[in-house]
């Protein structure tokens, strides 16, 4: 065979990248959502005139999933032309990702920012959240996946966004995150395993330590020196690294596991650090929070500790 007789094969073209459109309305979560697919793997546009999209769909196929982030303050947004765009993106790995959120919850987030609302910039924010909602409402009902924002904290947000596209993004495996709180305050929502340790010794009513957290040295260790501690503390850390592969398998990509005292500020907080970096040690992608301390501390450390 000639060179020229040579058979030439063309390469396969690169498959379409994952695409998850966000929206939702003002206020309801957008941004936060849209840095956690970022964090995720994601190549993130946020505010992209609904006209560009099509033409960035023609751009090359090869790389990362997106995230696009729609908002109705975009200069060409309107419901048709949204759902125009979502109809032709229907032959591709694409899905609608709607940010919900209560009425009153958004008028609050706005009274609290004191922020005008784009959809009423000089009419109160209700004209503004009511304008918005019916704008949306028919977005709302093509959506792939909803999120309601109403009781969420960021942190809740940006879990729930790893629970939904974590398997999508580049890191795909198991995120914990490990928190400690206060039950007098109520569990942080979405735990999905729970731990009382009100049963140790309190170092609360040490004067010494009273003032301190869970982070110190001398906290933790006058936690661990409860007699029952290091039984405990093996026990659940056995029970943890047992059921970790298994949910790895059922194909969960999230799970968040809380420890609880009277207070949040010492015993809960040296379970929490203790077992995060425990699993951490053991190769597993760990986030630590304390619900209490970051309150506290929000507050410029106003907040009273008692009874923890």
């Amino acid at each position: 065979m000639t060179q020229t007789d040579t058979p030439i094969f063309a390469a396969a073209p690169a498959p379409a990248p994952r695409i998850v459109l966000v929206t939702g309305p003002s206020g309801a979560g957008r941004s936060t959502a849209i840095r956690a697919l970022e964090d995720l793997g994601f190549e993130v546009i946020d505010n992209l005139p609904l006209s560009l999209v099509p033409r960035l769909m023609d751009g090359p196929h090869a790389g990362p999933p997106l995230a696009l982030g729609i908002d109705t303050r975009n200069r060409d947004f309107s419901t048709e032309a949204f759902l125009e765009l979502v109809d032709g993106l229907g032959d591709r790995d694409m899905e609608l990702l709607y940010l919900d959120c209560r009425p009153d919850v958004l008028l609050r987030r706005y009274s609290e920012t004191r922020r005008r609302h784009p959809m009423a910039p000089a009419e109160s924010p209700t004209v503004g959240v009511a304008r918005e909602f019916d704008l949306l409402q028919p977005i709302r009902q093509r959506a792939d996946i909803m999120i309601d924002t109403s009781e969420l904290t960021v942190h809740d947000l940006k879990a729930e966004i790893a629970r939904w596209f974590g398997a999508g993004g580049v890191d795909t495996r198991l995120a914990l995150s490990v928190h400690s709180f206060s039950y007098k305050r109520g569990l942080p929502r979405g735990l999905d395993m729970v731990f009382d340790c009100r049963f140790l010794r309190n170092p609360y009513w040490e004067p010494a330590l009273r003032g301190c957290d869970g982070l110190s040295d001398e906290v933790s260790s006058y936690v661990m020196e409860d007699p029952r501690f290091a039984s405990f503390f093996a026990q659940v850390r056995d029970l943890t690294l047992l059921l970790l592969p298994a949910y790895v398998e059922e194909g969960k990509s999230y799970l968040s596991i809380g420890f609880g005292c009277t207070g949040g500020q010492h015993r809960s907080v040296t379970l929490a650090e203790r077992l995060g970096n425990t699993l951490a040690d053991a190769g597993w992608q760990v986030s630590i929070r304390h619900r209490e301390l970051e309150r506290r501390a929000a507050q410029g450390g106003s907040a009273a500790q008692t009874g923890s």
